[in-house]
């Protein structure tokens, strides 16, 4: 029983190490579908994503990126971006890449 708890816990550090967190929602915009990003490492389009929060939880693709309403492929550390998102995420929200 007790092997199976750490078992467990040492996949969870597993798949913690692999997903590096790349930014936080700052804002979203229900009505489109849009969540606000600050971003903390670079992303770009087709990169899997994970928003994670207090009732948030899901992953999906990137397949837009903005920035001041103009389509981007890439983003870098520092930019604040608008990601369409299928869910709906809220302020605080963390992003993770992996």
């Amino acid at each position: 029983m007790a092997e199976e708890k750490e078992e467990k816990k040492e996949e969870k550090e597993e798949k913690k190490a692999e997903e590096k967190k790349v930014g936080e929602v700052t804002h979203y915009f229900d009505n489109i579908q849009v969540a606000i990003v600050k971003l903390e490492a670079p992303l770009k389009k087709g990169d899997k994503v994970k928003f994670k929060g207090h009732t948030t939880d899901f992953e999906e693709t990137v397949e837009s990126i903005q920035v001041n309403h103009a389509d981007i492929e890439e983003a870098k550390e520092g930019d604040e971006i608008g990601v369409k998102v299928t869910d709906k995420v809220r302020e605080g929200d963390e992003v993770y890449k992996g």
